[in-house]
């Protein structure tokens, strides 16, 4: 793409009343943006009506600043940096299938993921792992291992660079995936030359190295509530099903759910206990029809039918974790659900100073922790 032809498709998404939608229309109707800046202006009112043809005849006046910025950020890595436009053969197809897919996509990668087809053929074979922000430390856990999982039976795993579970996500499929394949897919909701969170600017450079790290927002463009929920359906959209560890009932990991499901995909949910708010958001998906997840095999099953690989993640299914007998005693006590120090003296017999030092013992390896107000949780891994 040339600065010339770049300045057209800016222009057109900075235009004031021209939404993805709008734009679609235009492009459907005048074939590329340099066509629809030249068209008559009764055309285009017949088209989008006065308002929006006055402001398509006027440049904006932010475009001058935002077309220096983007040239100077593609030309300063142009193996890595790319700006995806509808007609983009590496503008990745299953987009284009929703609704509203974004007019523009800018994507920061490693240079091996820009095949022949773009990174439509990773879509294939990619999940979405979506959950809490402020997870349980159980949950990161399985968000982490279940995208370990995946990753190593070659999907990709695309998730949205937050705190939480998504981290989680990203991390895992950095862990899993082999040397050349397309570990993750960081959908972000803001200009690709920020890192939000700042907690995760490590992590967004390592993605670059083995993954791919898109965005719609324009360079420039800072963390803006409103936009976080809107990069959801991108996120699903990328994604042949989704995967919830956690999360509450009000959370946006649902949003991404609801996506995936009106587009037809898989939604899979990882319950939890019945007590913990953080699991409520996935009962109720597995109410709508979810489908419940105990390991990775469970959804390898659905969406790689053909995978008969033994499952790393079995472990995240709490069975079959031996300990030592004073371990065991301990944690048969203290089950799969948050505990006081208090009814685990009741439930084990123990005297204070004994049971102290076991779960100290069991904290350093990891097989508990501390939570806020007192309590100790059981911790599984695969």
């Amino acid at each position: 793409m040339d600065r010339e032809e770049l300045a057209d498709w800016l222009r057109l998404g900075l235009t004031p009343g021209v939404g993805n939608t709008t734009a679609r229309r235009l492009l459907t109707a005048f074939g590329l943006p340099d066509q629809v800046f030249v068209a008559t202006a009764h055309s285009l009112e017949q088209l989008v009506g006065a308002r929006v043809t006055a402001a398509l005849q006027s440049e904006p006046a932010e475009l001058p600043a935002l077309l220096d910025l983007t040239w100077q950020w593609l030309q300063a890595s142009p193996q890595q940096h790319r700006v995806l436009t509808l007609g983009d053969p590496a503008y990745p197809q299953s987009l284009l299938h929703m609704e509203d897919p974004p007019l523009l996509l800018y994507a920061m990668g490693a240079p091996e993921s820009w095949t022949a087809d773009g990174i439509s053929t990773s879509m294939a074979r990619s999940v979405a792992i979506v959950g809490s922000r402020n997870p349980t430390p159980q949950g990161a856990i399985n968000a982490r291992e279940f995208s370990r999982a995946l990753a190593q039976q070659g999907l990709t795993i695309v998730s949205g660079l937050a705190l939480g579970v998504d981290g989680a996500a990203h991390e895992g499929a950095l862990e899993g995936a082999a040397p050349g394949q397309l570990a993750t897919i960081a959908v972000v909701g803001t200009g690709l030359d920020r890192v939000y969170p700042r907690q995760h600017r490590d992590l967004a450079h390592r993605i670059a190295q083995r993954g791919v790290l898109l965005s719609e927002y324009p360079l420039g463009t800072p963390p803006i509530s409103a936009n976080f929920p809107r990069r959801n359906r991108v996120i699903a959209g990328l994604s042949c099903g989704t995967l919830v560890v956690e999360a509450a009932l009000k959370s946006g990991s649902l949003i991404t759910a609801r996506l995936a499901a009106e587009q037809g995909k898989e939604v899979f949910a990882i319950p939890g206990s019945i007590h913990s708010t953080q699991a409520r958001g996935c009962h109720a998906l597995i109410r709508q029809g979810a489908k419940l997840v105990e390991s990775a095999q469970d959804v390898l099953e659905e969406l790689l039918p053909d995978t008969h690989a033994d499952d790393p993640a079995k472990g995240t299914s709490g069975l079959d974790t031996p300990e030592s007998d004073g371990e065991n005693d301990v944690l048969q006590a203290l089950g799969f659900l948050p505990m006081g120090l208090d009814a685990l003296l009741a439930r084990t017999g123990l005297d204070t100073a004994t049971l102290q030092v076991r779960l100290m013992e069991l904290e350093l390896q990891g097989k508990l922790v501390r939570m806020p107000g007192g309590l100790f949780q059981r911790i599984i891994r695969a």
